[in-house]
């Protein structure tokens, strides 16, 4: 019997196309060409001309007229931040990660954890150090990586095979084995944070902590950033409580928004 609350859901191939485009092009460092446009998704290129029109017509793209290449349109921006404004985990986070960033130089980050495949930076604090990393509010990393995946692997209910699947796709600066790793995602359960030391990122240090559901699972985490040097052992532990303590504030108040 099909689940009365899961109605079914029928394609509609214009606009899994034009938003297969859109998210390419989110993706992409440069502009593209129409013909790579039509390539990389494996369409007729008359095809991805119409939506390619279609999209520049309501601004969410917009075309280089000399190159000819497209990127994302300024129509793009209102949408972006109707989603943040209106979302509670990036309001309710924001002054959270400046006082965390503030305090110990990171750049300090929420993410939200759709699925196990991305992560998506959603509010965010850059440090204000000479140096720093950037990333920007959009970005998408795979879910599994760094320190954050630790703690999405830790506690997103998720089976092993599905994760060990993914996890042998990730790439890394210096890779765990997948022994290690799942040792450390054990470890990651009982302490409640993840430390990454240079493994995703060469000399940089990142520390992660959960934000989990009513059901034990994760939703979103925390994150914080910094040079390998800035961050040493006790400076990355004080920091981890610290983000524990407003991991387990921000919990409940988005319970009650859900």
């Amino acid at each position: 019997m099909p689940n009365a609350k899961s109605p079914r859901v029928r394609a509609v191939p214009a606009v899994t196309r034009a938003v297969a485009i859109l998210r390419l092009l989110s993706r992409s460092p440069a502009p593209q060409s129409l013909k790579a446009i039509a390539e990389t998704l494996d369409l007729v290129p008359s095809t991805a001309l119409h939506i390619v029109r279609a999209l520049l017509a309501e601004d969410l793209l917009q075309v280089d007229p000399q190159t000819k290449r497209y990127s994302l349109g300024v129509g793009m921006l209102p949408l972006a931040r109707a989603v943040l404004e209106n979302a509670d985990f990036p309001s309710l986070m924001r002054p959270k990660l400046e006082e965390l960033s503030g305090r110990y130089g990171v750049t300090a980050i929420g993410v939200e954890v759709p699925d196990l495949d991305n992560m998506i930076v959603v509010a965010l604090a850059r440090s204000q150090a000479p140096v720093r990393l950037h990333v920007d509010i959009g970005s998408r990393f795979p879910a599994l990586i760094s320190a954050t995946g630790r703690c999405v692997a830790a506690f997103s209910g998720q089976p092993e095979k599905e994760i060990e699947k993914r996890f042998r796709l990730l790439r890394w600066h210096n890779a765990p084995t997948f022994e290690t790793w799942r040792k450390e995602v054990d470890q990651v359960r009982k302490q409640g944070f993840s430390i990454d030391r240079g493994n995703y990122i060469a000399g940089v240090t990142i520390v992660a902590v959960p934000v989990l559901n009513a059901k034990g699972t994760i939703s979103h985490t925390i994150a914080a950033v910094g040079l390998g040097s800035q961050l040493d052992r006790a400076t990355s532990l004080a920091l981890a409580r610290d983000m524990r303590v407003v991991a387990e504030a921000i919990a409940p108040q988005l319970a009650i928004h859900a």
